[in-house]
């Protein structure tokens, strides 16, 4: 039985960057909506969002049937969390804070079977095998899951390089919004000192042969990126896209305050 693909396989198969977008809003319906829109993958949050098990996987249902890569985000570096949504069926997962390459062995060891880590064995049980209807699943899981990490504190970027060469990290993204609050600069994402750092961390990543990639919802930063080597870049949220799109209709049709 074919799986989706992940994260790196879109990747390895594209000759371009690929862009994404947020799903915070806990709504299959925004999430198949996102999925619908043409964007090469969508990320499901589990860190920000009011997400739980329950509605990840109502998520993954709903963009299952559109040509999209779906990225799950889990809250935090917890084995348990990881072990469950990898369950759910999520193939490419997203881990934040993530600062040392003795975090990164530590994520992706969480996301191995033994005896290359310890993700504990449900196969049978889950979604993520279809139910022992993939064949070869344990054998081959560690080739059906991308492990991705996020660099979003100073220590993170300087230690991007070896946080992408851990063996079992398959990709790094840079979260520019907990690196400018990390560096003394809370909002500022476009500050010099933090684009700066964002663009070190991308060639870091590259030069340990994995791909890059950074949350830009700015357009100029974000094609600035992508000069700057990031192969993935998500560039907008479901959330957001309501939020401002509301506020235009609210500034185009109603009266000024006052």
């Amino acid at each position: 039985m074919p799986l989706p693909l992940t994260l790196c396989d879109a990747l390895r198969a594209a000759d371009r960057p690929l862009f994404g977008g947020w799903i915070c809003s806990g709504s299959p319906v925004a999430a198949e909506i996102m999925a619908g829109s043409g964007l090469d993958f969508v990320l499901v949050d589990m860190e920000h969002a009011p997400n739980g098990l329950e509605s990840v996987l109502a998520q993954l249902h709903a963009v299952s049937g559109y040509p999209v890569v779906p990225v799950v985000r889990v809250a935090a570096a917890d084995e348990v969390l990881l072990k469950q949504v990898l369950d759910l069926g999520a193939r490419t997962v997203l881990v934040p804070m993530v600062s040392t390459p003795e975090q990164a062995a530590d994520v992706a060891a969480a996301t191995r079977y033994p005896p290359l880590g310890r993700r504990g064995v449900g196969s049978a049980l889950a979604r993520s095998a279809r139910w022992n209807r993939v064949e070869g699943y344990l054998r081959n899981a560690a080739d059906h899951v991308s492990v991705l990490v996020q660099v979003e504190t100073p220590d993170g970027v300087r230690n991007a390089r070896a946080i992408a060469a851990t063996p079992g990290i398959d990709g790094v993204l840079v979260g520019p919004a907990d690196l400018a609050a990390s560096m003394g600069l809370l909002g500022q994402q476009d500050h010099p000192d933090v684009v700066a750092a964002v663009e070190s961390t991308l060639v870091e990543v590259r030069a340990a042969g994995r791909p890059a990639g950074v949350n830009a919802f700015d357009p100029a930063l974000a094609h600035r990126y992508v000069e700057a080597g990031a192969r993935f870049l998500l560039v907008g949220a479901d959330v957001v896209l309501l939020a401002r799109g509301s506020e235009r209709l609210a500034a185009e049709f109603l009266p000024p305050p006052g």
